[in-house]
């Protein structure tokens, strides 16, 4: 049974950083593409970043560009989101997310990940 454990998330003034983890449990926790997504208050579910199953191919939202890194530690199961330069614009709930397919790269719409955390709450004050 895939499970995905988001930590990290708090409260940040403009400007500071948060690194989000991903604690992940089954077997297949390291062979597929893996990504962050948040959702606002009012808003949709949107892709942050994502990484591959091996960790050589990432991709990152025009929204996180310069500011945000996703890697993986696949020996601990574990993904992360390091977030830099912060804005109020991304409070959020981030939720974890892995696909349960063998893409080549890095999906990044909603569908095609079938595993979800809890996600975890950031909040950024101006």
């Amino acid at each position: 049974q895939v499970q995905l454990v988001e930590s990290g998330g708090g409260l940040v003034q403009a400007g500071g950083s948060l690194r989000l983890s991903c604690a992940t449990s089954g077997r297949t926790s390291s062979r597929s593409p893996m990504a962050w997504f948040r959702q606002a208050p009012g808003k949709e579910r949107e892709f942050v970043a994502g990484i591959s199953a091996s960790g050589d191919i990432t991709d990152c939202a025009d929204s996180g560009k310069g500011r945000f890194t996703i890697s993986r530690d696949n020996a601990k199961n574990t993904v992360f989101l390091q977030m830099n330069m912060l804005k109020p614009e991304d409070t959020a709930v981030y939720y974890c997310a892995k696909s349960g397919g063998r893409w080549g790269g890095v999906p990044n719409f909603r569908n095609a990940y079938d595993y979800w955390g809890q996600g975890t709450q950031v909040t950024v004050s101006s």
